[in-house]
């Protein structure tokens, strides 16, 4: 377990502008608290340090743990998940009415894995989305 300082923690959030920078749900309209995550977690090897810091949604910090990979279903291929930090999320997704499609094996695993398109999360995507508060950075 690793503590972040308050001034870094305050970074990330401020760098993330409040969004989960996985599936891009502001803070402001989920229902628990966002969290700062080891992108790639200490147990790997990750520092707490802000190139490895990360905003991410109870949700999809959750579904993602200390995973840095995932296996695609299809080929057994081993596939490693978004990096936010080294990687641009319009590269590797799409907003498709509310569903977050992947555009590349990273994408897909990554949607796959943290479970973007669960129902609730769709639910929760389409009403942002008709108000006009669901947006891609």
């Amino acid at each position: 377990m690793s503590t972040i300082p308050a001034e870094l923690r305050s970074f990330v959030i401020e760098r993330a502008q409040g969004q989960c920078e996985y599936c891009l749900i502001h803070q402001d309209f989920s229902i628990y608290s966002h969290e700062v995550d080891h992108i790639i977690a200490i147990k790997h090897g990750g520092q707490t340090t802000a190139e490895n810091l990360c905003l991410s949604c109870l949700s999809c910090n959750r579904h993602k743990g200390s995973d840095l990979a995932t296996i695609n279903l299809n080929t057994g291929e081993i596939i490693p998940l978004f990096h936010p930090r080294r990687q641009k999320w319009t590269e590797h997704f799409t907003l498709n009415n509310a569903y977050i499609d992947g555009l590349t094996p990273i994408g897909i695993a990554t949607a796959r894995l943290l479970k973007f398109n669960a129902p609730n999360r769709l639910i929760e995507r389409q009403i942002l989305i008709g108000q006009g508060r669901y947006r891609i950075t």
